[in-house]
């Protein structure tokens, strides 16, 4: 861990089974405030039990210091080490012989929109790509000109339509991209849903899982 790197060298939780005999790793990425053991709990609600979870820890429990809308420079250096950190993850998985269409990336909040920013940033074939009230980070009019495709990978969007954290027009425009990709986007808004994560949530991302 350095000033300019400030994620680096932060503990990774694993649940479930080992890595090498898993049929999908899934990374997992923590809110604002929060930690790893507590979107590593999440893990428990799913049915599959051939999916290996990955969580890691944010140094101070946050990924970027202010609000994911606001301009990119001002959440540096925290934001680039923390996309740095996931590719340095999947690299890891990439030498222990899992390729990128067995790795689901997920996250809620400050998680969920690290997650959709670096998907954005490495478009490929993925497992499963989940973003649980969420959405690609930058202010209003930041370019989306996102090299790559997704090739059909499965999206799920799922967010409040009065989150008080994540505008549901970021939710939306996240998902027209995704869609523009060449992803297959689920995108559910719910009325009046607080900021949090609910069965139905849940249930459409274990499905993708089970089925991935």
């Amino acid at each position: 861990m350095t000033p300019q790197d400030p994620h680096a060298g932060h503990p990774v939780l694993h649940a479930g089974p080992p890595i090498t005999e898993a049929r999908i790793v899934a990374i997992m990425l923590h809110g604002r405030g929060a930690s790893a053991e507590d979107i590593l709990g999440l893990a428990s609600e799913f049915s599959a039990r051939d999916v290996a979870y990955l969580a890691p820890q944010a140094a101070d429990r946050t990924w970027y210091p202010y609000s994911f809308l606001a301009p990119m420079p001002q959440n540096e250096p925290g934001l680039g080490s923390a996309l740095g950190m996931i590719e340095r993850l999947v690299e890891m998985l990439h030498q222990q012989q899992i390729p990128v269409n067995r790795i689901a990336l997920m996250g809620f909040s400050q998680g969920a929109c690290l997650t959709l920013e670096f998907a954005a940033r490495h478009a490929q074939r993925y497992a499963v790509i989940a973003g649980f009230s969420g959405g690609i980070i930058g202010p209003p009019g930041t370019p989306r000109d996102y090299a790559g495709a997704f090739d059909g990978t499965p999206v799920f969007l799922g967010c409040s339509d009065i989150d008080t954290h994540i505008p549901v027009e970021r939710v939306h425009e996240s998902a027209d991209l995704f869609a523009r990709m060449d992803a297959r986007v689920d995108k559910r808004i719910y009325p009046g849903m607080a900021h949090t994560i609910i069965a139905d949530e849940i249930e459409a991302v274990d499905a993708l899982l089970s089925n991935a």
